[in-house]
C-alpha cells in the first residue's frame, strides 16, 4: 500500500465535491430521496396517529438501496466514459489516494441528505415521546449502512463506464445482502448472518453490539479494498 497524503486526499473531495454540486442530477436525487423519507416518517403519524421514528429507521435501508448508487455511480463511470482518469492518473495522485477522495466526497454528498432528516427526531420531540438512546443508536446503524453502502456503489463505479450498469451491480450486490436478511426462515444462519437486517435491527432496537460495529466495517474494508484492486490494475 502507498503512502497517504491527506492533502492529496483533500484535493480530490473538494474536485469531487464540485462536480457533485454543480450537476442537476445531485439535486434531483437528493430531493427525491428526502420528498420518500419524509412521505415514509410521517405516514404513520397522519394515518395511524402514532409517532414514532421506529417505521422511518425500518424502511430507510430500502430507500438507501436506491439513493446511494444513485448518487456514486458517476464517480469512476463518468471518469472512465470522458477520459478524464487518464489526467487523474497522470497526476501525483496515489491511486489509493483517488480511491478514499471520492469515497469521502460521496459520503460527503449522503450525510448531507441524512443530516436533514435529524429534523424528524426532533418533531417527534413535540409531537410525543421520543426515545433518545434508542434514536441514537438507531442513528449509528444508520450511518455504519451508509458507510458499507457507499463502499458496495463505489466498488460498482470502478467496473464499468456505463452509469447505468454501475447502478445495477450496485443495487444488486446491496439488494442480495438486504434480502439475505429477510430470508432467515430458509437460510442457514450462518448464511443470514451475512445479511443486513441482523445487525441493522439490534441498532435500530438499542442494542450497539461490538459484531454488528465489526460486520459493517469489515464488509466496507473489503468493498474499498476490491476497489483499490480493481482501479490499481488499470494503465
Amino acid at each position: 500500500m502507498p503512502k497517504i497524503n491527506f492533502n492529496k486526499i483533500l484535493c480530490i473531495v473538494k474536485k469531487e465535491l464540485q462536480l457533485y454540486f454543480n450537476s442537476p442530477i445531485a439535486y434531483i436525487v437528493l430531493s427525491i430521496f428526502l420528498l420518500l423519507s419524509g412521505f415514509f416518517f410521517s405516514r404513520p403519524i397522519f394515518v395511524q396517529n402514532y409517532a414514532t421514528l421506529r417505521h422511518y429507521l425500518d424502511i430507510l435501508p430500502l430507500l438507501l438501496l436506491f439513493f446511494i448508487p444513485a448518487v456514486a455511480m458517476r464517480t469512476y463511470s463518468e471518469e472512465y466514459k470522458t477520459g478524464t482518469i487518464e489526467i487523474i492518473y497522470t497526476l501525483p495522485f496515489s491511486k489509493l489516494e483517488i480511491l478514499l477522495g471520492k469515497y469521502i466526497a460521496t459520503l460527503i454528498v449522503i450525510l448531507v441528505a441524512m443530516v436533514l432528516t435529524l429534523l424528524y427526531p426532533i418533531s417527534l420531540l413535540f409531537l410525543g415521546q421520543l426515545d433518545i438512546l434508542a434514536t441514537i443508536s438507531g442513528y449509528i446503524g444508520v450511518k455504519l449502512l451508509i458507510l458499507m453502502f457507499t463502499s458496495v456503489a463505489i466498488f460498482g463505479s470502478s467496473l464499468t463506464k456505463n452509469q447505468i450498469i454501475s447502478f445495477v451491480i450496485s443495487f444488486f450486490v446491496l439488494f442480495v445482502l438486504f434480502v439475505i436478511g429477510k430470508l432467515g426462515f430458509f437460510l442457514p444462519t450462518n448464511v443470514t448472518y451475512l445479511g443486513i437486517d441482523l445487525h441493522y435491527e439490534n441498532f435500530i432496537r438499542g442494542i450497539i453490539d461490538v459484531r454488528d460495529i465489526i460486520y459493517f466495517c469489515s464488509l466496507t474494508f473489503l468493498m474499498l479494498y476490491f476497489t483499490y484492486l480493481v482501479t490499481n490494475r488499470q494503465r
